[in-house]
């Protein structure tokens, strides 16, 4: 993404300010109040919201609480589940920022330590869901690494009017393994293949059914073709063909 020269300026200043102090969070074993001080002002001083009118802490909704709700113009965009410095993240840690998320119409989540930072989209259905959408240690990005910055930018203040963080979501959704994968077996890849195969090598003779079979066998990994994840992604390349496929029919009637 493009970052704004301000923008990326205090992006740059913050990790030089507050990286040595991430560094040594878990080593002095600060507790759960402490790390959400130092994350309220790493919010302001990296991701540039307002202290004192942006970040709300504790909110309440049906008594379940939230560590911090990032609120902007009035809307609650992100709540945020703050774990002590020394706590190893894991997804029971979300349950309560879900709960209150689900309950609110807020899809964003940000679990964090101060060191390690995760966000997280709830997927609103029966029942409620959640998915990861990209991670970083705080202590290890490098400021020189665009790639690096971006995942902080995302997460701006600036970025709220954008929605990068949907774009961001919505590409992460299609350019992944498991598309990857149930594409490679359509019937327009081992065509491909086919063909390319008969081209390079005279005389080879194979079939569509034998090279797909080679392929979910022997060269895909296994855990790209079976599970939740791969029939997500059988639905996604399933929904994109059809929508395709109406798309042309369409063009097809108007002509």
């Amino acid at each position: 993404m493009k970052i704004a020269k301000k923008t990326q300026d205090r992006l740059v200043a913050g990790l030089k300010k507050y990286q040595p102090i991430v560094r040594k969070l878990a080593e002095r074993d600060i507790s759960e109040a402490d790390t959400v001080t130092v994350i309220k002002d790493m919010l302001c001083d990296i991701f540039g919201y307002d202290k004192y009118t942006e970040l709300t802490s504790e909110q309440q909704i049906r008594g379940t609480f939230c560590d911090l709700a990032i609120r902007v113009d009035g809307k609650i965009h992100y709540l945020a589940e703050v774990k002590s410095a020394g706590t190893t993240l894991n997804e029971n840690h979300l349950r309560q920022a879900v709960n209150y998320g689900a309950h609110h119409g807020i899809e964003w989540i940000l679990l964090t330590n101060g060191i390690i930072w995760k966000v997280y989209r709830i997927k609103f259905g029966q029942p409620i869901d959640w998915t990861e959408v990209y991670c970083f240690d705080m202590g290890a990005l490098s400021s020189r690494s665009a790639d690096d910055l971006g995942k902080l930018a995302m997460l701006c203040r600036e970025s709220i009017s954008t929605d990068a963080l949907e774009a961001f979501h919505k590409q992460a959704q299609i350019l992944n393994r498991f598309v990857i994968a149930e594409l490679l077996q359509s019937d327009a890849v081992v065509g491909a293949l086919r063909k390319e195969m008969r081209r390079l090598f005279d005389g080879v003779k194979t079939h569509d059914d034998e090279l797909r079979i080679l392929l979910s066998n022997d060269v895909i990994k296994r855990d790209a073709i079976d599970g939740d994840a791969p029939k997500a992604a059988k639905a996604q390349v399933k929904k994109a063909h059809a929508a395709l496929a109406k798309k042309a029919a369409k063009a097809a009637a108007s002509e």
